[in-house]
């Protein structure tokens, strides 16, 4: 197995893993909350900034440009989960403006940097001392994508089953859906604050 493939499926195990990273899954699934199968070039976009935002602070906090304490960080990834998941119960469905989208890939790209902060401690941890270490995180993050796209790709069949084939209102599926992100996040970020 080469570098390149190693590090690609450390970035796709990595996002994958529901034991370990179960916070950026359910960052996914609050992104992916307020859409369906119809919309899934709109989704991909947005999961998309929301790698390259975490693309961005993995490879300057992995190259030791940015250091942020990593209890802020461990905090601060459930607080974006949370901000995100009571967004979308607040959102109107017919609010699809050109403002609204741009918004919301501005929002997936911000808390992109805060999760990727949160990933340098593991691709740090795997990396050791190398010196040049850019195939590495190139490979990390199209790993980490592919992996985006797998849970992606896994809501949109879910969600088409509950709203499409079994008539369940997209409202009520976005209501509920966020609404137990929600409340796990503040379960996390409860258990962030009293250590």
């Amino acid at each position: 197995m080469s570098e390149f493939q190693l590090y690609f499926m450390l970035g796709k195990e990595h996002i994958l893993d529901y034991a370990n990273g179960y916070d950026h899954i359910l960052f996914v699934l609050a992104l992916c909350a307020m859409y369906l199968m119809r919309d899934w070039k709109r989704l991909l976009i947005l999961i998309t900034a929301f790698t390259v935002g975490h693309s961005i602070t993995l490879a300057l906090s992995t190259l030791d440009i940015v250091s942020v304490n990593s209890e802020l960080i461990e905090f601060l990834i459930p607080l974006t989960i949370f901000i995100t998941a009571v967004s979308n119960i607040f959102r109107k469905e017919e609010n699809r403006s050109t403002l609204s989208l741009q918004l919301n890939y501005g929002y997936a790209l911000f808390f992109g940097l805060i999760h990727g902060l949160g990933f340098s401690n593991y691709l740090k941890s795997i990396l050791g001392k190398d010196e040049s270490i850019i195939t590495q995180l190139l490979a990390f993050n199209i790993g980490l994508e592919f992996g985006q796209i797998i849970i992606v790709a896994i809501f949109l069949f879910a969600a088409f089953i509950i709203v499409d084939l079994m008539g369940r209102s997209r409202r009520d599926w976005k209501i509920i859906l966020s609404s137990a992100i929600a409340g796990i996040a503040l379960v996390l970020m409860k258990d962030k604050i009293f250590w």
